[in-house]
């Protein structure tokens, strides 16, 4: 019996939870990591929750504005402007009303991954909330909006919580973290270095933004990219330079378009970020804990070591002091005895502050049968894990199984916003409540208003990502009563971009083809007209969809390799129709064709008159 993708990520879950309980949680128990580390034990709901983005920059850089684009709507509790509007962290997720959670009913509820934020007592309570609301982005992700930061002693005493181990535990729990800039306030306060300084160790989840990049010029763009980059170099300890994002990443059109394709790149690259979490989910909660791993090891040898260290009756106070002070060249002693790396040590200093206020003598011992289970946690069960997840190795069979989803939580791909009309791209069509007319081969689709009246139904089948999973989409396809053969043609023409996933446009492409074959008696094509193609997936499809070239339309060339089978042809022309019945080959250098899919007009009429002349 085939196992489906819901039954692996449940597999892989299940497996994490109990690698967790079995094998770490005793030692962070034993060692007290969630003292150290400030870091409550994890929980199973930890394991299951979505991917999280979080949102941190200084106040109207643009953090919330960038999430409405995201969503493609407004959010319950959303506050935009120039001033320091949002004052709260907010969590945004998927549900089937609109409405606003307040901080200490979500930090209870038993299926969000929020119960260890209690820690940081009411006053941090009443500045968080969840917004909720219905959505196809959030079913696949959560949104983590921050306040912004402010500058001065507002940003530390008057929040009445410390807002930078906030950030800090969304940091640890989060799968991509965006750093926002604005083009016209690049400096880097000290409270927002403090706050990119508790970022430390998540380097790989950062992605910068320079965002409102649309309200300068090329020259001052250009100075404006190199001086973040050189703030950033000074803030952030490492010799990699962070990836930064550059564009205006909200709904309106760009101000300058002197950079609207460089704009373009970069927002696509950046969507693309976002939209490939979900896959990656499983790989990141591995990562997660195998760091978490190293460090509660690495902890495990401190406190035993410190423990050894005191003695049994007299001067114990004395000795602890002299150990605190003593503390690199104890850190020094562990890593070489035990060859651990220097990146699983805690920060010295605050490991030291910690310290100061407990007693050595109540630590617990080294217990090596804990540190061998962390070690087969490294060397068996995590490597074993791994073998679920998409690898090289994988043929294709395996690789397709391994990387579909028949209805779990972690869909293929995250919808992301389609704008190409900020870029300077709106046409005529796009701008008209109708829609396209049938003159606008390009852009025309036969099908859009079938598209409007099925939205509904595509939605109640509930699409995860904007995705029909292959066994959703398997049980509706089934109901209409066609034969197996028939839905597998079926399938093949509507699953246009190969991925075994039907988005809303595949959809309402399937049901328009059963309809046929149902209603109307129609045979099922061996390719689908250009027509009934979502102008959007075009470029996905085989050569040739239907042009119209001063007023002769024509459809698609049949071909193998260097030849045209003229018997497979049909030409519809101005008020003539020819049709070709003898068997005839034309050798014709279709090089042009195949790369850019589709004719120019000369070669057209070229092989138009080619045509004609071979008509019997």
């Amino acid at each position: 019996m085939d196992v489906t993708a819901s039954e692996k990520t449940s597999k892989v879950n299940t497996q994490l939870k109990k690698i967790y309980k079995d094998s770490i949680l005793p030692a962070e128990k034993r060692y007290r990591y969630d003292y150290f580390y400030e870091s409550p034990f994890l929980t199973d709901v930890e394991f299951d929750a979505k991917p999280q983005v979080m949102l941190v920059g200084q106040y109207s850089v643009g953090k919330t504005s960038f999430i409405r684009y995201m969503l493609g709507r407004d959010f319950p509790g959303a506050r935009i402007g120039p001033e320091p509007t949002t004052d709260r962290f907010t969590c945004l997720i998927n549900g089937p009303e609109e409405r606003t959670i307040p901080g200490n009913a979500l930090s209870v509820h038993p299926d969000l991954p929020f119960r260890g934020l209690e820690r940081f007592g009411v006053s941090f309570l009443s500045r968080f909330e969840g917004s909720q609301l219905p959505s196809t982005v959030l079913r696949s992700v959560t949104l983590v909006d921050t306040p912004g930061i402010l500058s001065g002693e507002k940003q530390r005493v008057n929040r009445g919580y410390d807002f930078t181990k906030v950030v800090a535990w969304f940091a640890e729990r989060a799968d991509l973290i965006l750093l926002l800039f604005d083009a016209h306030k690049l400096d880097i306060s000290d409270e927002l270095k403090s706050t990119i300084d508790v970022l430390k160790g998540h380097e790989d989840k950062i992605r910068c933004i320079l965002n409102k990049a649309d309200q300068i010029n090329r020259q001052q763009l250009m100075r404006v990219y190199g001086a973040l980059l050189w703030s950033l170099g000074k803030t952030i300890d490492s010799p990699e330079v962070l990836r930064v994002y550059t564009g205006s990443f909200w709904s309106e059109p760009l101000q300058n378009q002197d950079n609207a394709e460089l704009f373009e790149q970069e927002e696509s690259d950046l969507m693309k970020d976002l939209a490939i979490l979900p896959r990656q989910s499983a790989v990141r909660k591995i990562n997660e804990l195998v760091k978490r791993i190293r460090k509660v090891k690495a902890l495990a040898y401190i406190i035993g070591y410190l423990k050894s260290q005191m003695p049994a009756v007299m001067g114990k106070e004395k000795k602890q002091q002299k150990l605190i002070q003593d503390m690199p060249n104890v850190f020094r002693t562990i890593m070489k005895k035990h060859n651990l790396a220097p990146g699983d040590f805690p920060d010295i200093n605050k490991f030291s502050e910690k310290l100061k206020d407990t007693k050595f003598s109540e630590f617990n011992s080294l217990k090596m049968e804990q540190i061998q289970l962390l070690e087969d946690c490294l060397s068996r069960s995590i490597p074993h894990l791994m073998e679920e997840l998409p690898s090289e190795k994988d043929s294709p069979e395996t690789l397709k199984a391994k990387m579909s989803d028949a209805g779990g939580n972690n869909p293929a791909m995250i919808p992301v916003p389609n704008a190409a009309n900020k870029f300077g791209k709106s046409t005529d069509g796009a701008s008209n409540p109708f829609g396209y007319g049938e003159e606008d081969a390009d852009n025309y689709w036969a099908l859009e208003e079938s598209a409007e009246r099925l939205k509904d139904a595509f939605e109640a089948l509930g699409p995860v990502g904007g995705f029909l999973s292959p066994q959703t989409a398997k049980e509706v396809l089934i109901k209409t009563g066609l034969q197996k053969d028939q839905l597998r043609q079926i399938w093949n023409l509507s699953d246009i971009d190969k991925d075994g996933y039907l988005d809303h446009h595949e959809y309402v492409v399937a049901m328009f083809l059963c309809d046929a074959v149902i209603q109307k008696g129609r045979p099922i094509p061996s390719e689908l007209p250009a027509s009934v193609v979502p102008p959007s997936k075009r470029g996905m499809c085989p050569l040739n969809w239907s042009r119209t070239i001063r007023g002769t339309s024509f459809e698609p060339l049949t071909y193998a390799t260097q030849q045209i089978t003229l018997e497979q042809t049909r030409i519809l022309c101005v008020n003539t129709l020819v049709i070709i019945s003898k068997p005839t080959l034309l050798h014709f250098n279709l090089t042009i064709g195949r790369s850019l899919g589709y004719f120019l007009e000369p070669e057209f009429l070229i092989e138009l008159r080619l045509v004609k002349s071979k008509e019997v």
